[in-house]
């Protein structure tokens, strides 16, 4: 196995034991970026000698974390001190910020090193990035983290920051075949995030294994890893969109849950609660009523720097009533307590990442109907790479547990992936 195509966790104890060095990590993850990004297209920006220069003067001071020395993508919405962060729109060309977003803080102050910028689709909207699907580039690696998503699991770098505010966390990680979670809202501060909508906007990361997440977790949210036992409570949730999933996904879903119970867990069909199903459709008005102003002085200013897909969007949200608006919220804080009594006695649901594998198209970034109700209910969720679809591209499973039980549900994952191996 070459350098950049170590994990996090297996980096960061070579790092300890001395036997390696964050350069020469770092520098095995800018070669593969060289030899790849010209078809993958994964990064907006990477300052090659920077990122050189921070891992050799992290391999002469002492350990700050057990991710010391591990390099990081950022996906470019959220704020580089030393990087532009323009968003992938014309408006924000060559914007430098002052300061790095809080989460970038906690990463240097944990020793890791900022590899560079990842795609992002326009303000982490759905207009596409120029970012392609690493496994064949005439697919979309989803959005809108579609960066991070691709860097990772194309071996350019270990670990990588996006953002999911309907689906761009779980959908990309998926399409692509790398781990990540979506964690429970509010977790990872947000501070410096280019916002898109207030209520939904979250911070994820994209990795290669729970052991990695785990870790990443550790530093960004200050919560211990937690373990997990050998017969989980599971609820097998299709969700009242199930027939919007392609056969491939509906039977990599059911092969999962069967793989599952003979690994000791109990499996029982999960029906979400009642007045759920309406989450599905209400997630995107809440959001294009949030996003319309989170991008009003860009709407109004420079309406004509804005692309076309989203132009359209801004003027439907702005068309939004506010008391449609708190309705809307109202319900889904009502379907959020009735989810958190419903799971009471169940460890984590099983439900589709994304509906299909990654479409053979550039002009989208796939459909997030599998992930925005979870999104909108503020829950933790994780994929796990499971399965290729039709053309041989990954599938995903994603697993959803109670609102702040994401450490549990890391461990959750790992238990998963082994039981499916």
């Amino acid at each position: 196995m070459r350098l950049n195509e170590i994990s996090a966790a297996q980096a960061a104890r070579q790092l300890e034991a001395r036997d390696i060095t964050s350069e020469t990590l770092v520098a095995a993850c800018l070669e593969r970026i060289a030899g790849r990004d010209e078809q993958v297209r994964a990064w907006a920006f990477v300052d090659r000698e920077k990122a050189l220069a921070a891992a050799r003067t992290l391999d002469r001071e002492p350990r700050r974390s057990r991710l010391h020395g591990v390099p990081f993508g950022i996906k470019d919405v959220i704020d580089t001190a030393d990087l532009p962060s323009e968003y992938n729109s014309p408006i924000y060309r060559g914007h430098q910020p002052k300061a790095d977003a809080a989460c970038v803080t906690l990463l240097r102050q944990a020793g890791c090193v900022i590899l560079g910028k990842t795609m992002t689709t326009e303000f982490a909207n759905n207009h596409p990035s120029q970012t392609r699907n690493p496994h064949n580039p005439a697919h979309t690696p989803g959005g809108s983290s579609s960066g991070s998503a691709a860097a990772v699991a194309d071996a350019m770098v270990p670990l990588a920051l996006g953002t999911q505010t309907g689906g761009s966390v779980i959908r990309p990680a998926a399409y692509c075949g790398s781990w990540a979670i979506k964690p429970s809202f509010g977790s990872i501060n947000r501070a410096g995030l280019k916002f898109l909508a207030e209520s939904l906007d979250t911070i994820g990361i994209f990795a290669r294994g729970a052991e990695d997440l785990a870790l990443a977790m550790e530093v960004l949210t200050g919560r211990a890893s937690a373990s997990a036992s050998a017969s989980p409570r599971i609820g097998f949730c299709r969700t009242p969109r199930w027939s919007l999933a392609d056969s491939a996904t509906q039977s990599s879903l059911e092969e999962a849950a069967r793989t599952l119970s003979r690994a000791g867990a109990r499996v029982e069909d999960f029906e979400m609660p009642a007045g759920s199903a309406e989450l599905f459709d209400r997630h995107k008005v809440i959001m294009g009523y949030e996003t319309a102003r989170a991008l009003g002085w860009e709407y109004h200013h420079h309406r004509d720097q804005l692309s076309a897909t989203l132009r359209a969007r801004l003027d439907e949200g702005w068309k939004v009533a506010r008391p449609d608006y708190d309705a809307m919220r109202e319900h889904a804080r009502r379907c959020r307590r009735a989810l958190a009594d419903a799971m009471r006695d169940i460890d984590f649901l099983l439900t589709p990442s994304a509906p299909s594998e990654a479409p053979a198209s550039l002009a989208s970034t796939g459909d997030p109907v599998f992930n925005r109700a979870w999104t909108l209910l503020g829950v933790p969720c994780i994929t796990v790479p499971h399965g290729r679809g039709p053309r041989g591209l990954p599938l995903g499973v994603q697993l959803v547990a109670r609102h702040e039980a994401d450490m549990t549900l890391v461990a959750w994952a790992g238990w998963s992936a082994r039981a499916l191996s």
